[in-house]
């Protein structure tokens, strides 16, 4: 069956390669065909989509792979998901079929067929940009001379491969663009990044001014491209563009604080003013939009933020969403009662939310598919419990898994009083926003929301657990 498969996959490349070149069969120049094999697969089918529209759902055959034909190909940026995303560059005539362990997913993640070789250059490409990442922490501490010729070396050494590469592969013109589009906004996100973290270290100093050159390359940024318009280095170039642009406008009066009002209603603002592309502006405000408000902690502001959101974004689906979101986190603000969501035993029976709240409680909540994680988040309630004995702090797993997770509980050695699952995590995650694996909800003895976000590593929570408690 496996040896079927791979026939019938070089066949379709090979059909496909000369129907494009025959005249006569000019109609079939505008299908592309993506198969692929799964290791370990996590579902059993795979999502393929394009500009924000889901293709088709394609299910896994028996040996856990697939292969789809998409007719009148577009030219440009494709997604593969399984449990993970993964942009592709697909144009009319490419036949890819992909190769990934899901353990290991983007080190295993490999291209074969028609085409196959622009996307295994954009995953160098991807790869290479991580080693860089591992470094940049210490390269926020350079000068910006000094971190300036450091972007000038990476980029010209991208800039190389690329030559290289172009050299000996025939490339489209689409697939060049959204290559140089690889590099040039990975560098200039960077860029973008380091302002931020200088502007986080202080509130405005004129002795981390940068030099003006610092900016050039914002003269020719493209605020309305529509072929990279879901592109990942092109979309959170502007997302770190923006916010920087939006800092410009309050740094005398606040620090730097991405989820903040003050932030969130400039960024708004610049993005109607400055975003050409309408799908673009729509993508980026409900972005920035639903970032404010999972970190929003003002019903007042959230309402303002919601209307002027709606008097930008034309898109209706997207309006939906975000009022659903806002009537969650307004649920949640202060002063509130607490949802009363359905939660699971580790014997397996059933309790709601406030029979198990019976003092000051922080809520906290983890998954099995993180052992570092839910290690480090027990292990951290563990010494505020004993720090702070007024309070009970109660962990709360998100996972589907009921046997598994008691398990865990079980060689773990938590306390059963202290831990449960959701009944129901669909219903939980949108009444209880448990949008970070960090997030805890405090609330007092009467169910009553003291923080609906807060987190329970954060330097700060120690002061607000005794703040509340001297009120």
């Amino acid at each position: 069956m496996r040896l079927i498969k791979k026939i019938l996959f070089l066949f379709l490349t090979v059909t496909i390669f000369i129907s494009c070149n025959d005249a006569s069969k000019k109609s079939e120049c505008g299908v592309s065909w993506i198969g692929g094999k799964i290791v370990n697969p996590k579902l059993d089918y795979v999502v393929i989509s394009h500009n924000r529209n889901v293709i088709d759902t394609v299910a896994l055959d028996s040996t856990d792979s697939f292969i789809y034909k998409i007719e009148n190909t577009d030219p440009g940026i494709y997604f593969f998901s399984h449990y993970e995303y993964q942009a592709l560059f697909l144009e009319p005539g490419d036949s890819v079929m992909i190769y990934v362990n899901t353990i290991e997913f983007d080190e295993s993640l490999s291209f074969s067929g028609r085409g196959a070789e622009k996307n295994n250059f954009l995953m160098e490409l991807y790869l290479l940009n991580e080693d860089v990442d591992d470094n940049m922490l210490a390269y926020y501490n350079d000068g910006p001379e000094e971190f300036q010729a450091k972007m000038d070396s990476v980029s010209s050494a991208r800039h190389r491969l690329f030559d290289e590469f172009s050299s000996k592969t025939k490339a489209s013109k689409a697939f060049k663009e959204i290559a140089k589009a690889s590099i040039m906004y990975g560098i200039y996100s960077k860029k973008e990044l380091y302002i931020s973290a200088n502007s986080k270290k202080k509130v405005y100093d004129e002795s981390i001014d940068i030099p003006e050159s610092f900016y050039s390359f914002r003269d020719s940024i493209d605020f309305g491209n529509e072929a990279l318009r879901n592109y990942y280095p092109y979309f959170r170039f502007l997302g770190n563009h923006l916010d920087n642009l939006s800092y410009e406008q309050y740094k005398k009066e606040a620090p730097f604080d991405r989820f903040s009002f003050i932030h969130n209603k400039h960024k708004i603002r610049i993005i109607d003013s400055l975003i050409t592309n309408k799908s673009l502006r729509n993508t980026l405000s409900r972005n920035s939009v639903v970032r404010y408000l999972l970190n929003g902690k003002n019903v007042e502001e959230e309402l303002q933020m919601l209307e002027a959101f709606k008097k930008l974004n034309t898109d209706s689906s997207d309006i939906a969403e975000v009022e659903k979101l806002a009537s969650a986190t307004i649920k949640l603000a202060p002063g509130n009662i607490i949802p009363n969501v359905a939660l699971v035993t580790t014997d397996n029976t059933m309790k709601d939310l406030h029979t198990i709240i019976k003092k000051p409680t922080v809520l906290f909540f983890w998954s099995g598919e993180s052992i570092k994680h839910y290690r480090n988040i027990h292990t951290r309630a563990a010494e505020l419990r004993e720090k702070y004995p007024e309070y009970q702090f109660v962990g709360i797993n998100i996972d589907k898994h009921f046997k598994k997770w008691r398990r865990i509980v079980g060689s773990a050695g938590y306390k059963d009083q202290f831990e449960f699952q959701f009944e129901s995590f669909a219903d939980a995650e949108m009444r209880l926003l448990v949008n970070y694996v960090n997030k805890s909800i405090i609330v007092d003895k009467d169910h009553k929301i003291l923080d609906g976000n807060s987190n329970i590593f954060s330097t700060s929570i120690e002061e607000q657990l005794l703040g509340y408690l001297n009120k």
